[in-house]
């Protein structure tokens, strides 16, 4: 075959054969970028600089209240009559014998004790074991349909928490400081408040920004006067020696990290904490905190005392421009987790005792002061429990159905989406995935799951993987 193959004619003609479509895939990579609306770390730039979100967003914020060990979505929210018409028979043979980590599946039914009720104008029957929150209700969608792939604890937290259920994946509020950036310019995106008892057992990667930017992971924040570890200045050294040490370490930081989006954000990393030495202490300062306030939140009470505090916290730090605040509810001893796997009613009514007043309290707080509009406020664990006993008065995990919800921030309040079946065993009706469930919060954030994305290992990752749809019934 006879094939012509043009020659060039001068220098200047061969640069423009071979390099001039070098632009247009420039042109291509710069488009793509702004399509998705978020863009990598530049030379010289703040990683952490707010980002316009895909379209209007009904949330700025997020208080992500994670509940360590799987509270019992039948003892809580989801009232089952047919538990106590089966209690002590096994499961119908037409729901199958789903395992479970400790339990079989042939394990008799165990019926509620709580009593439940129709709360607030829209009539959504809570139990006895939340009365606070329950005069919240209006403002709350319930999603009883929720389901997860893990029967243990570790892998199911890493799921809630980043949409996988292994390690090296980033966490939602890394997600998010990501794709929006922060408000503030003075204290951190992300925060993170565990119990004083201990992390949960998923630990460090439930808050990891793996492979995003380092930036973008959480900053833990602990009680007490120095809630952030080495924050404090050096106390033999003046405020003008800091700043002229930092100014240098800047200087040599800036001339070996052009272009290297790792360390340019582990510059602005040491910016912001040099910064925050001036700010964060003012913004945990709870003492300029009316005493009504305190009250409301429970800090006078041994019981609500540091739930209330970390809520308190959050609100200060959301209200100041953070963008994302997870505060734990259990962690440490099993005895301080939600995991009832022993007497389901000791360990709800301890660890209802713990949080009902404070998460009421800051409900209100935030729809006095206007910000509850704006703020997303999460509720959720990695599993739920199963309808059957374990060891007589106990409930072990269940992930086929249980319940999470939310509210403020383009929530549909006064809601129920979705429902298990009449054991509270499985979701049957609209039911919400993990990646459905991170799909909605990013959505009423202004965020596209599918263009929320980064390059990682050849592949465009997301918090989604490959699934998720926006939970339509639950937004506004």
């Amino acid at each position: 075959m006879n094939m012509h193959i043009p020659l060039a004619s001068s220098r200047r003609e061969f640069l423009l054969h071979s390099g001039g479509g070098l632009g247009g895939i420039a042109l291509n990579w710069l488009l793509h970028q702004e399509a998705r609306g978020t863009d990598a770390p530049r030379a010289g730039g703040n990683p952490l600089a707010q980002k316009k979100p895909h379209f209007p967003a009904s949330a700025k914020r997020v208080l992500f209240m994670f509940m360590v060990g799987g509270p019992s979505q039948m003892d809580l929210f989801d009232p089952k009559p047919a538990l106590t018409k089966w209690a002590g028979k096994p499961l119908p043979e037409s729901t199958g014998r789903p395992k479970s980590q400790f339990t079989s599946g042939k394990e008799v039914l165990l019926a509620s004790t709580r009593k439940f009720a129709k709360c607030g104008k829209s009539g959504v029957e809570m139990s006895d074991l939340m009365p606070h929150l329950a005069t919240c209700a209006d403002d709350i969608c319930f999603l009883r349909s929720c389901w997860s792939t893990n029967t243990v604890h570790a892998p199911a937290m890493y799921e809630l928490h980043s949409g996988r259920t292994l390690m090296g994946w980033p966490s939602i509020g890394s997600w998010v400081t990501y794709g929006l950036g922060s408000v503030s310019e003075n204290l951190p995106a992300y925060c993170v408040m565990p119990q004083p008892e201990g992390v949960p057992e998923g630990g460090a990667p439930c808050w990891s920004g793996a492979f995003l930017p380092p930036v973008y992971q959480g900053t833990l924040l602990r009680r007490g006067p120095s809630p952030i570890i080495n924050l404090k200045p050096p106390t033999d050294t003046s405020a003008e020696q800091n700043r002229r040490a930092f100014d240098l370490v800047q200087k040599l930081n800036a001339a070996q990290s052009a272009g290297d989006a790792e360390l340019e954000a582990r510059t602005a990393s040491y910016e912001l904490a040099f910064k925050m030495q001036k700010e964060a202490p003012e913004a945990v300062d709870l003492a300029k905190e009316t005493e009504a306030t305190k009250a409301a939140y429970g800090l006078n009470d041994k019981a609500t005392a540091d739930f209330g505090t970390r809520l308190l916290l959050a609100r200060r730090l959301l209200e100041r421009g953070v963008r994302f605040v997870t505060v734990y509810s259990g962690g440490g001893p099993v005895v301080m987790q939600w995991d009832a796997h022993d007497d389901i009613n000791a360990n709800h009514e301890k660890m209802c005792g713990h949080t009902d007043r404070p998460i009421a309290a800051f409900l209100k707080d935030l729809k006095q002061r206007g910000m509850l509009k704006d703020t997303l406020v999460v509720w959720c664990s990695e599993f739920g429990r199963t309808p059957n006993s374990q060891g007589g008065k106990g409930r072990d995990h269940n992930p086929l159905g249980y319940t999470m919800w939310l509210a403020g921030g383009g929530a549909k309040g006064g809601t129920v989406v979705g429902s298990t079946d009449e054991f509270g065993l499985k979701a049957v009706e609209d039911p919400i995935s993990v990646n459905d469930f991170h799909a909605t919060i990013l959505h009423l954030l202004g965020l596209d799951h599918e263009q929320l994305t980064f390059r990682h290992s050849g592949r465009d990752e997301r918090l989604t993987d490959v699934g998720g749809t926006v939970i339509d019934k639950a937004v506004e």
